[in-house]
């Protein structure tokens, strides 16, 4: 329940942040609670043994609205170069394989939630804290790198059977 109840507040704390300026103080601090919210709700499901399927699917739900804020409000003052936008759209294409070929194999949607998906997580989180001291140029190389092992790996972990979850 309290896991819950975490979990809402991010999608609220997300939407607050929708009218917060960009890089302001307030930003800052409502983007991290919405972002430590999410590690948060997780070790509180597991710690009180109230993880269930709708907390999972609530907590899916609250990382969707975070991340399209986070994207309305980030991508239009960040200076993308073409060639990170091209890796970006050949990892999202890795990801989109990797859901139709685990559909396609396991009859059913599948997520693998592997350490390098959560470093890459982590990585894409820190962007907008970095931003205004270092350029995109300079963590967009690393980031995708990661990102790309991570697809892969995930796609070899579908076609294996490895630690696939409903």
């Amino acid at each position: 329940m309290m896991a819950n109840v975490i979990t809402g507040i991010r999608i609220l704390v997300s939407v607050a942040l929708l009218f917060c300026p960009m890089f302001s103080l307030i930003f800052y601090a409502m983007y991290l609670i919405a972002g430590l919210s999410d590690m948060a709700d997780g070790i509180v499901a597991r710690k009180t043994n109230s993880a269930s399927e709708f907390g999972s699917r609530f907590d899916g739900v609250a990382d969707f609205v975070f991340v399209a804020v986070c994207l309305i409000k980030i991508l239009p003052v960040m200076d993308i170069p073409i060639w990170l936008y091209v890796w970006t759209e050949v990892i999202f294409f890795v990801k989109i394989i990797n859901i139709v070929s685990g559909y396609a194999m396991h009859k059913r949607f599948i997520a693998v939630h592997t350490t390098m998906n959560k470093v890459t997580g982590v990585l894409l989180f820190i962007v907008p804290l970095t931003l205004s001291i270092v350029p995109l140029i300079y963590t967009g190389i690393p980031i995708c790198s990661v990102a790309t092992f991570a697809a892969v790996q995930e796609g070899h972990f579908i076609r294996k059977g490895k630690g696939i979850k409903t």
